[in-house]
């Protein structure tokens, strides 16, 4: 019997290593093109298991991030502790991140790890005095370092901090808030009750912050988790952080009107985030939402801030500035006739409140993951450009 069960098991197996040895192939193809398909990276860093091995991230996230490997900095010497204003608060948050290091590391090697922490942060800082250290910020340095080493780490978290997350390190939570401020319009396009629940609950957007501004790096224990997130982060838009939030609470829609409607229940559920979330599915959702709602169609229930300040309007920059290929041309052909079935599901579904759910199962449950991540690779060039018209005046 358990034989027979075992061969029933073994092409399941033999698939899902046939299809991991495909992508891993994938990769390498867009590595080695000429010039170096960072399209393809994204659409591989998007997809389901995103980029697999530790190894393969090494190699793909400097391609993602524009860093040149072979021109790094120098390792950040000691003489940046002596006299830096941010040394103790570091210091202080760097000795409370035990639980971001794996398990059964040996003391010794662990501590290694945290000065290296300590000296990244504090090179980042001084490289860049307009980029303020908020707490948070080193859970993020950390994954880098884990994944990639200090010297790399180094070179990628400064180009992360000065794009991705140039607005969570202003000298104000201006910016911070503002992005939080995207969530709940996100929430009610999908689910009106659910955000008409959480607005009589008078909740906010602050159980979500240490989500956003360590990239879900302080919320999750399963290392796995955190790098296959900043795989998908880290190959889009900058406010996709905060769709994936918004698809974490809807994902949890019964747990939420279940709670007793008052502010301190609701926020007590949602800042306890699940440690067993369908984590693909959630991506590959959070994509759609993109793709849907993009920031353009948000903007006007989002606080204003100034276009010049924040990360958003200037990705457009960032990536015209990255190199890469155009997508290729049987998706591009593939996503637009995609949307063209969607219009005509959408001239006869109606507009109302009530209908948005039903238009979102039509649309996310058809969705090719594939045509999401080509929307989003696209989202610089194409809807960058409204995102700066219509949100700001």
């Amino acid at each position: 019997m358990a034989g027979h069960v075992l061969s029933l098991l073994c092409p399941l197996h033999f698939d899902f290593d046939s299809k991991k040895k495909r992508k891993v192939a994938e990769i390498y193809q867009a590595l080695n093109s000429d010039p170096i398909d960072v399209a393809a990276l994204r659409r591989m860093a998007i997809s389901e298991g995103g980029l697999l091995t530790d190894e393969i991230r090494c190699k793909v996230w400097p391609k993602l991030l524009s860093v040149n490997t072979d021109d790094l900095p120098p390792l950040p010497g000691k003489e940046l502790r002596e006299n830096n204003k941010d040394y103790q608060q570091v210091l202080l948050d760097v000795r409370r991140s035990l639980r971001r290091f794996p398990p059964g590391m040996p003391d010794d090697q662990r501590e290694g790890l945290q000065e290296e922490l300590i000296d990244i942060i504090l090179h980042v800082l001084k490289r860049n005095p307009q980029l303020h250290y908020y707490q948070g910020y080193h859970d993020i340095v950390v994954t880098f370092l884990l994944v990639v080493g200090d010297r790399l780490a180094t070179a990628l978290v400064e180009k992360l901090s000065t794009h991705h997350l140039r607005d969570f390190m202003d000298p104000t939570m201006d910016n911070t808030k503002h992005i939080l401020n995207y969530l709940m319009p996100i929430i009610d396009q999908v689910n009106p009750e659910v955000h008409d629940f959480m607005q009589s609950a008078e909740v906010g957007t602050i159980f979500a912050l240490s989500w956003l501004i360590t990239w879900f790096g302080h919320v999750l224990s399963d290392f796995r988790h955190v790098v296959r997130l900043y795989d998908f982060f880290l190959a889009c838009h900058p406010l996709m952080p905060i769709y994936f939030a918004a698809v974490i609470v809807l994902y949890r829609e019964q747990e939420v009107l279940d709670c007793e409607c008052d502010m301190a229940s609701v926020h007590h559920l949602l800042s306890q985030i699940p440690q067993d979330l369908p984590y693909e599915t959630l991506i590959s959702r959070a994509g759609d939402l993109f793709v849907q709602f993009p920031p353009s169609e948000l903007a006007r229930e989002a606080a204003q801030q100034q276009a010049e300040r924040t990360a958003a309007s200037t990705f457009k920059d960032f990536e015209l500035a990255s190199v890469q290929q155009r997508p290729d041309t049987v998706l591009r052909q593939r996503f637009r006739e995609r949307l063209r079935g969607e219009e005509r599901t959408k001239s006869i579904l109606t507009k109302p409140r009530t209908n948005r759910f039903v238009k979102l199962a039509v649309m996310g449950l058809t969705v090719a993951l594939g045509a999401a991540a080509l929307a989003v690779v696209k989202s610089a060039l194409e809807w960058a450009p409204k995102f700066e018209l219509q949100i700001f005046p």
